[in-house]
């Protein structure tokens, strides 16, 4: 009775770790920091002081605006910046706000092109949705279900990128078509909410050899070496339970 129970105990932890990891797959995990949101948070609180500190915010948004003007080009930098200057608090969040769209244009733009690179894709799908997290809180203020939809979308999104697996397991085909559906929904949708005329930018020119800037957090399921802990934990607990059905004999 005792010898059974062990093993029924052991192949319900064997089987929960291999849930767990196909689970993990589909997570967003925690991304590189998206340094235009993460600016964008800091100014926002410098813009709300009273009264605006415009000079401090100016400062922050100099620290991602070499990314800004490379990405997107310079012209939101230069009206952004001339905000601040002319201390326009009300337009200076507008642009900030459309910036962050463009942003995450830009990301679901350069996955679409890339689609087959699933590292670069999950990465930047990660990227894009901190930063709608960041512009989630106005969105879901004016329109609670169109916030819930979008996130949905991003989740969807995270779907059709698919799953390389390992070994066989928890594979799943990708399916380009869906995620184009999901793009269009999330982008049109924030254009319309953010009253945007154009998300035309300089340039998306991301692809699998782009220079990570920070150390990288997210965890990458193809890589053979983050799997490794897992292959070891299952197969000590595959020859306990090979012991323990030996035993019984």
């Amino acid at each position: 009775m005792k010898k059974s129970f062990i093993t029924t105990v052991l192949l319900f932890l064997l089987g929960n770790i291999l849930l767990s990891s196909q689970a993990s797959a589909y997570s967003y995990g925690d991304p590189s920091e998206e340094k235009i949101a993460e600016a964008y948070k800091e100014i926002m609180i410098k813009l709300d002081e009273d009264p605006p500190n415009y000079s401090e915010s100016k400062k922050i948004y100099e620290t991602v605006q070499e990314e800004v003007d490379q990405h997107m080009g310079e012209e939101p930098s230069k009206i952004i910046l001339q905000n601040l200057d002319d201390k326009e608090k009300q337009e200076a969040i507008e642009n900030l706000d459309e910036l962050l769209v463009l942003n995450i244009a830009r990301r679901l733009e350069s996955i679409d092109k890339n689609f087959s690179e699933y590292d670069t894709s999950k990465r930047l799908l990660a990227k894009g949705f901190a930063t709608y997290k960041t512009l989630s809180p106005k969105v879901e203020g004016e329109n609670p279900e169109l916030d819930q939809k979008i996130r949905t979308e991003f989740d969807q999104a995270l779907e059709s990128l698919g799953n390389p697996g390992l070994f066989g397991v928890g594979t799943k085909e990708s399916d380009q078509d869906a995620f184009k559906e999901s793009k269009k929904f999330i982008v049109d949708s924030l254009q319309k909410e953010f009253d945007i005329k154009s998300l035309e930018v300089g340039h998306f020119s991301e692809s699998a050899t782009e220079e990570s800037s920070g150390k990288q957090e997210w965890t990458d399921i193809s890589n053979l070496k983050n799997w490794l802990p897992i292959i070891i934990i299952v197969g000590v607990l595959a020859a306990a339970i090979v012991y323990a059905v030996r035993k019984r004999k």
